[in-house]
């Protein structure tokens, strides 16, 4: 592939910062490594999280209150992540988002039982949206380093990144379920210990381990003022890939979870443990199937990962391809006017059509980021672009518990097809040429 580095020095994908002499496969795997052990604990807490408190008794929107902030932190994170990692480097954003991930873990161990919905809610949500900012520094950092680590051969780009975010989307995956079991298991707050101890051994293996020359300050670091990309591409791109994750988060966040443990709940402590796991199955094999698809998506558009032939129209298609998903459930729910056995099974089977249209929607939106982006301020343009990702989770997370709460199962699949009605005119504005 391309990876030996004879002159010390390897060029990136798309020419511009040079990285200093390190193995760059040895430092892809390090960094993929570090990821992974983030995301699984994250998808575990999501989890932890929604099902403890839905068992509690909290409603639609108080589920979704206990997010906002974490969906809030990720904007301003993502705007923040980009000039941090070009003054300090991606090995200390890495670092940083491991480091508070832990902390919030511990935090929220001192959750008390006894406190008023009020303040349980309002703890939760300050705890998330630390869990928020150590998200998005890790999630840059990361990404951010396949730009300039991928080998410059054609096509490596694309599969570098689809590795990354496919192989980490089913980490994240197996986490739902993590955190299902564990809370079925061991309790809310052993859950959370166990988790804390583990990511903190990963920590330390990384702070060994990672190879020495991952980029550091980067000498063309802009003012804080530059965080917007003066590139079109990048800004519609941005757009699109706000509302195409508000269309996936409307109906993940609370509406089908919830809708899910009324159908498989009566109520009593052995169904709720019952309904957790289940839910947690769901949701776990919905997330691992996504970054399977996910990784699959060069050989699924372009053949053997080569270069997509105009890869925008490509993007415009298959985000066109997702926008009747949604709809078709909406419109069944409303039919059948209350759960029944024959409906849950067709919005199982929707709901995996839905996620993988929406994994190769996704994946392609993780390469044009990379490709329309420059090398010498890749991380303020990939801070931009996640920063519009977290926008959009923040916008379906709120919308889900609103939506939910007021016209149920169908308010909420029609909300989540008119954010990817949305998202589809946005990709129709990319310029019409091969990504660069």
């Amino acid at each position: 592939m391309g990876l030996c580095l004879p002159s010390g020095r390897h060029r990136p994908h798309g020419g511009g910062l040079p990285v200093t002499a390190v193995n760059p496969l040895r430092a892809y795997i390090a960094v993929t490594a570090a990821y992974w052990a983030f995301m699984l604990s994250d998808g575990a807490l999501r989890m932890l999280v929604l099902l403890h408190f839905n068992a509690l008794g909290f409603t639609p929107v108080q589920l979704a209150w206990l997010f906002l902030l974490y969906e809030v932190a990720g904007i301003v994170t993502n705007l923040a992540a980009g000039w941090l990692a070009a003054r300090f480097g991606l090995a200390a954003t890495l670092y940083a988002g491991l480091s508070l991930q832990i902390m919030a873990l511990a935090a929220l161990t001192q959750l008390d039982p006894g406190w008023a919905i009020a303040a349980s809610v309002a703890f939760v949500m300050a705890v998330q949206g630390l869990s928020g900012v150590a998200k998005d520094l890790a999630k840059m950092s990361s990404k951010s380093a396949v730009k300039l680590l991928a080998p410059s051969e054609e096509g490596g780009l694309f599969r570098w990144v689809a590795l990354l975010t496919g192989s980490k989307n089913a980490v994240k995956g197996a986490g739902f379920f993590l955190g299902a079991a564990l809370l079925a298991l061991a309790g809310f707050a052993p859950a959370l210990w166990t988790m804390a101890a583990v990511l903190m051994a990963i920590l330390i293996a990384v702070l060994l381990f990672l190879p020495k020359g991952l980029p550091g300050r980067m000498k063309s670091a802009e003012s804080w003022g530059g965080w917007r990309s003066p590139d079109a591409r990048i800004n519609r791109l941005s757009l699109a890939r706000m509302f195409l994750f508000g269309a996936r988060d409307v109906w993940f966040v609370v509406g089908i979870p919830v809708y899910f443990q009324a159908v498989l709940s009566d109520g009593t402590p052995d169904s709720r443990r019952a309904a957790f796991f289940l839910i947690g199955g769901f949701l776990a094999l919905w997330i691992i199937a996504y970054g399977a698809v996910q990784a699959m998506a060069p050989r699924i558009l372009g053949g053997k990962g080569q270069p997509l032939p105009d890869t925008t129209r490509k993007a415009a298609l298959w985000s066109g391809l997702l926008v009747p998903i949604p709809f078709a459930l909406a419109a069944l729910a409303l039919w059948a006017g209350e759960p029944a056995p024959w409906l849950t099974a067709t919005l199982i089977l929707g709901l995996l059509a839905f996620g993988f249209v929406f994994a190769v929607n996704s994946s392609v939106h993780s390469y044009l980021i990379l490709a329309f982006g420059s090398a010498d301020r890749i991380t303020r343009d990939v801070g931009f672009y996640y920063m519009a990702n977290a926008a959009g989770r923040l916008i379906g997370t709120l919308l889900s518990g609103l939506s939910y709460q007021w016209g149920g199962l169908a308010a909420c699949l029609a909300t989540a097809g008119t954010m990817a009605l949305l998202a589809w005119l946005a990709t129709r504005t990319l310029p019409r040429q091969p990504a660069p």
